[in-house]
């Protein structure tokens, strides 16, 4: 299928392309409007994070990302934590939000919103964002799912025993791998 959203792509309209490629349509070929531009956009190309459509930008009803997650369907835990990374994220940016010293995901959003960034201001084009960007995806969800795994199965993580994350790591990749 083919898909439209604005350029410059950032945090939930990333994460939406992300989404999009690895769980929704692995076949995605994705175009990029400017900024009001969006009338110039194919109309028969699927719209997300453009107003006034039904997967419309991050409003009172959500994230691009979440409203992604709820119209096809995709359940997953790990998605779900994503889902509230990027909520947070939204909302420090929008909002002023700042995440407190326990809110972990809030954390997790306020680093993800910089990388992206960071990313946006190194790469030029759309493409070359969305490539710099995807394995930065694919290890937050590494990362979400196994330990939605841990928590599943009442495991426990082994501690390090003073050989840093060796031992920690090699349990998780062998975790994440039987469940792959």
């Amino acid at each position: 299928m083919k898909w439209v959203t604005r350029d410059h792509v950032h945090l939930d309209r990333m994460a939406c392309v992300w989404l999009i490629n690895r769980f929704v349509d692995s076949e995605a070929e994705i175009a990029f409007v400017p900024w009001g531009q969006e009338n110039t956009r194919d109309p028969q190309h699927i719209a997300f994070s453009i107003p006034g459509v039904e997967l419309s930008p991050h409003d009172s009803s959500g994230t691009t990302f979440l409203k992604i997650l709820r119209k096809y369907d995709v359940q997953d835990p790990a998605l779900e934590e994503l889902a509230t990374v990027i909520q947070k994220g939204v909302d420090h940016v929008l909002h002023g939000y700042h995440p407190g010293q326990e809110d972990r995901l809030g954390q997790i959003a306020v680093g993800l919103l910089a990388v992206s960034e960071g990313l946006m201001l190194s790469h030029l084009s759309d493409e070359e964002i969305v490539k710099a960007n995807t394995p930065v995806y694919d290890a937050l969800y590494d990362n979400f799912k196994v330990h939605a795994i841990v928590r599943e199965k009442g495991l426990v993580i082994p501690r390090n025993n003073a050989l840093g994350p060796t031992l920690p790591t090699q349990f998780l990749r062998q975790l994440l791998a039987e469940h792959s």
